[in-house]
């Protein structure tokens, strides 16, 4: 098949290349010229695990091409993917202007019998806005051209979402039209040959799908950080009741870490434009606002742990952070606890010293420029560098490389023996030992006799 994706953000570069791996010939179209440039070059504008290997081969293979032309794209393609960005508003919800202008220059374009897949993650009702921006367009121009709107939401996670794309546990499609439920089995039959495990729905059903997915998820997260705040005052070590409550299989061991908070592309702003839909449907969705309202909170309980541990006298001490993508495996800093951590640090006086294995590239457009010019803020080249004559460390990304540190190396280097645990990695018990104060989340805190 011939396909065009238009978005080469993680949703379009992820899909554009994993569809070309299957031998597709995939056309991916974006308005930035130097991210096209860079493509062909082999130079990726993210950290996608796995990613720049299948670009690359398939960009050499001719089966991927990279492109700002979307006409150029559509001379051989009537399979569209939209795979733009949905930025949140001022009051959350999902901005829909690049959807709608792609939809616009599909119709601008189109000369016969199509497919438009939605792929972006956009509200209840995009797909009907998006097939009569295209009708209005093909009406202008006086043509009749048969067309079909389909909702493809994706449920990729980042750091793995090759490995998502590729063995899915499911793929949602939303469409009434048999012709464009046979292309899309079509295409997507090499990913579940094995696995079939495709799921025909009404295209509002799959639209609303995808919100519903991320909005349980979020819960899960802002429910256990509930439970961790509660267990931090009833003298509970919230470990022990997640091996409990994780253990029932109706609840399962998925997304019940008690952590700093959730962030990056899709939760905060997707729990957000959801809460958005049921105002703008007269409904009050008291649930979901709590679990924004949790999640917020969450991402301060790092900071309020270093300030009273230091009686909130943070005036000229030096912090250590390791980790500053809000996740293992991708170097995304969208909302991630780190960032809230770190205006909160230098924003009280104190200095941070952070590391991160891959995002170190993302912190300078995250931060203010003098922070780093008058080195309220710096980011390092090593983990243990992070920590000299630091006064705490805080981890807040459980990258692999933390999981396991030098407790004996890392003590002599900081200058306070003190760890904040935002992803409760550690054995507080392990930590005393080792000579450190310990908190974690919803863990009892440990004072080693230093």
């Amino acid at each position: 098949m011939n396909i065009t994706v238009v978005g080469t953000g993680y949703v379009g570069l992820v899909t554009g290349a994993c569809i070309a791996e299957m031998g597709n010939t995939v056309y991916c179209v974006d308005v930035n010229r130097d991210k096209i440039e860079n493509l062909k070059k082999g130079i990726l504008p993210i950290y996608e695990p796995e990613l720049d290997t299948i670009v690359v081969e398939n960009h050499a293979a001719g089966r991927l091409q990279f492109t700002t032309s979307l006409k150029e794209a559509m001379a051989e393609t009537d399979v569209y993917f939209i795979a733009v960005g949905t930025p949140p508003g001022e009051d959350g919800s999902a901005d829909l202007r690049y959807v709608l202008d792609v939809a616009r220059e599909i119709g601008s374009l189109m000369e016969r019998p199509s497919v438009v897949i939605n792929k972006s993650t956009v509200p209840v009702g995009t797909a009907d806005k998006v097939r009569d921006t295209v009708r209005q367009q093909l009406e202008a121009r006086g043509v009749d051209i048969e067309f079909d709107v389909v909702s493809n939401p994706e449920f990729l996670k980042e750091g793995a979402a090759v490995d998502d794309f590729m063995h899915p546990d499911r793929i949602i499609v939303g469409t009434d039209s048999a012709r464009a439920r046979q292309i899309m089995d079509e295409l997507y039959a090499p990913f579940i040959r094995n696995h079939p495990r495709m799921m025909f729905m009404g295209v509002r059903d799959a639209e609303m799908t995808k919100y519903a997915a991320n909005a349980m998820l979020a819960t899960k997260i802002s429910f256990m950080n509930e439970v961790a705040s509660l267990c931090e005052r009833l003298g509970v070590d919230v470990e022990n009741v997640r091996l409990g409550i994780g253990s029932d299989q109706r609840i399962g061991f998925h997304f019940i870490y008690a952590g700093c908070g959730y962030g990056g592309s899709c939760f905060p702003k997707d729990v957000k434009a959801l809460i958005s839909i049921a105002h703008q449907n007269d409904f009050e969705p008291k649930l979901l606002q709590a679990v924004e309202a949790r999640n917020d909170l969450q991402k301060h309980s790092l900071f309020n742990k270093v300030s009273a541990h230091f009686s909130g006298d943070l005036e000229g001490r030096t912090i250590a952070v390791w980790g500053l993508a809000f996740k293992p495996g991708t170097d995304d800093m969208r909302e991630a606890p780190s960032v809230v951590l770190i205006n909160s640090l230098i924003n009280a006086g104190a200095k941070v010293r952070a590391f991160d294995p891959v995002a170190h590239e993302t912190a300078p457009r995250e931060f203010p420029e003098e922070w780093f010019t008058e080195k309220k803020l710096e980011i390092v080249d090593g983990q243990y560098e992070a920590a000299i004559d630091a006064d705490a460390l805080v981890l807040v990304t459980e990258w692999k490389p933390f999981r396991r540190p030098d407790f004996k190396a890392l003590k002599k280097l900081l200058r306070t023996p003190v760890i904040v645990d935002g992803r409760n990695q550690y054995d507080p018990a392990q930590t005393q030992r080792a000579g450190f104060h310990y908190y974690g989340i919803g863990r009892m805190p440990t004072h080693a006799a230093i």
